[in-house]
């Protein structure tokens, strides 16, 4: 473990609706320290996606304190948070989100572009971090033209080009098939084993079982965080091209 990578002290959070105002956040607190890997739970309306917005920076707290590598994040302005997602944060979505007129290695790159890395170096590096899930020889492929579990990949490794602090994946598994799942989940814990810091949220408890440590949101309220029981071993990712109509 190392620096306290988030903090939140008595974070609430609420929209305004023809009711009045509905709080979907009850005065959360909660701590990540560098190295974690810890999963989100909870059922829809609990709480837990609007946590995460909120953790990366893509939305903001009613009240409460937010703090991000220990500078507090939670007055900032649209644009204030775009630089701290930018520069701190990857992401990875149940979706992928990747774009579909531009091939793997531009979309890995795509975070160091917002950032204005030069362009050999964007290529240097997407191509690194492709080759790292196992990638490399799709480079050049659209996404259309790999499987789901390539795409996930793909945008994991567009999550890693930044070199961020923090990995955020909401649902990342929830698009896949069984065999892709734990191929991608087998990932996320070799990440982890090398000191990538994660939280995921997840509805699935046996990619939560991946996790070391849960934590469990209920009625906008965080009612459990404890370290995973029975934490689940998972072979090494294998090479994506020996599954090529996976996920």
């Amino acid at each position: 473990m190392g620096r306290l990578l988030v903090e939140t002290q008595a974070l609430r959070k609420s929209y305004l609706t023809g009711a009045g105002a509905l709080e979907v956040l009850h005065g959360v607190d909660f701590s990540l320290e560098e190295g974690e890997f810890a999963a989100v739970m909870g059922p829809s309306g609990s709480g837990k996606s609007t946590f995460m917005n909120i953790l990366g920076c893509l939305d903001t707290a009613t009240s409460g304190v937010y703090r991000l590598l220990g500078d507090p994040v939670s007055d900032l302005g649209p644009d204030e948070l775009a630089v701290r997602r930018n520069r701190f944060l990857g992401f990875v979505f149940q979706g992928y989100n990747l774009l579909p007129k531009s091939d793997l290695l531009e979309n890995v790159a795509l975070p160091l572009l917002y950032a204005r890395v030069p362009s050999h170096e964007r290529r240097r590096r997407a191509m690194e971090q492709l080759a790292k899930v196992g990638l490399a020889d799709f480079a050049h492929r659209l996404p259309g033209q790999v499987s789901g579990g390539q795409q996930q990949r793909a945008a994991v490794a567009r999550a890693l080009v930044g070199r961020p602090s923090l990995i955020l994946a909401d649902e990342p598994t929830g698009n896949l098939d069984s065999q892709t799942s734990d191929e991608i989940m087998g990932l996320f814990i070799g990440l982890n084993g090398e000191g990538s810091s994660i939280i995921l949220v997840t509805h699935e408890p046996d990619v939560a079982a991946c996790a070391k440590r849960l934590v469990r949101f209920l009625d906008g309220r965080l009612v459990e965080d404890s370290a995973v029981a029975e934490r689940r071993t998972l072979p090494p990712a294998t090479d994506p091209a020996a599954n090529p109509a996976g996920g």
